[in-house]
C-alpha cells in the first residue's frame, strides 16, 4: 500500500509520520485490497484547543473511503479516523460477503 502523508500549516515530525504510516499500514487486516492512502494532517488556526485536523482517504477497488476527525493532538485526531476507516472497512466487508452468498 502506498501512503502520502501531507502536512498542512506545520511541518510533521518523523515520528508522527511514522504514527500515522504505522496505524494506517494496520488497516491492510481489514482489507488487503487497499491501494493506497491519501493522510492530510492540518493545523487550523482555530481559538479552540481541537485544532488538529486529521483526514485520511483510502484508495480501494469500488469505493473509496473516507473520514476526518478533530482533536486536541494529532494522534487524538488520528486515533478517531482510524476507528472511522475500520468501521467503514468492516461494512463493506459486510457488504461484500452478503453479495456472494446471495444475501
Amino acid at each position: 500500500m502506498q501512503i502520502d502523508v501531507r502536512s498542512l500549516h506545520f511541518t510533521a515530525k518523523p515520528e508522527l509520520i511514522a504514527f500515522v504510516t504505522g496505524k494506517v499500514n494496520g488497516l491492510s487486516h481489514f482489507n488487503d485490497r487497499i491501494i493506497a492512502a491519501d493522510v492530510h494532517l492540518k493545523l487550523e488556526k482555530a481559538d479552540d484547543d481541537e485544532n488538529k485536523i486529521c483526514e485520511i482517504k483510502l484508495i480501494v477497488p469500488g469505493n473509496d473511503l473516507f473520514a476526518e476527525r478533530r482533536s486536541d493532538t494529532f494522534e487524538g485526531a488520528i486515533a478517531q479516523v482510524m476507528e472511522a476507516l475500520e468501521k467503514q472497512l468492516r461494512k463493506e466487508k459486510t457488504k461484500e460477503q452478503n453479495r456472494h452468498h446471495g444475501k
